[in-house]
């Protein structure tokens, strides 16, 4: 099966959870590519789609909203998974005991379910190298109370998203199968 990983990002960490996901989904025997969603031309010759984007303030990136809404038919009618990149620290609770990824968003998450019916939303720890900041990050990231806000660091769980990537496989195999094609290798 043709799948797109696409993904918006804006220090790359997002990116590296999109190519892992096509990585691993063509060791599973999908058809799978990563790219970003400003350069996907046209994505009606895929037959499955896993979104995801870098959370900022508990919100997407505009450009995946704006994917998401511009295919909405599309993606509607066919196979999709989303993901957000965002927590970052090694702080896995709240001061409350819920996991901090459930409460990280994104605030957009009811009007995608509802556009496009996805089968499963994660989120995943995500990752920040100053070496990426921007005038305003560098500014912030100076102040004392700015290194805790922006927490550097590699923060991705690369076991659990290779656990929900092959969650995906095994329902693309399922579907091949049910649609009469050969099932790949899991």
């Amino acid at each position: 099966m043709s799948v797109l990983v696409a993904y918006a990002t804006k220090h790359g960490a997002t990116r590296g959870i999109a190519e892992f996901i096509a990585q691993k989904l063509v060791a599973w025997g999908q058809e799978a590519e990563a790219k970003e969603v400003r350069s996907v031309g046209d994505p009606s010759r895929y037959q499955a789609f896993v979104i995801g984007s870098a959370l900022y303030y508990f919100s997407w990136r505009p450009e995946a909203i704006r994917f998401v809404r511009r295919n909405r038919e599309l993606l509607a009618s066919r196979p999709v998974w989303l993901f957000s990149s965002g927590p970052i620290g090694t702080k896995t609770t709240d001061d409350h005991g819920r996991d901090v990824r459930e409460g990280a968003g994104p605030k957009q998450l009811a009007e995608l379910k509802e556009a496009i019916h996805p089968r499963d939303h994660k989120v995943f720890f995500g990752a920040l190298d100053k070496s990426s900041f921007g005038l305003v990050e560098r500014i912030i990231y100076a102040l004392p109370a700015g290194r805790e806000l922006l927490t550097v660091g590699d923060f991705r769980d690369w076991p659990n998203v290779d656990a929900w990537t092959e969650g995906i496989a095994r329902e693309l195999a399922l579907a091949q199968a049910s649609a009469g094609a050969p099932i790949p290798a899991l």
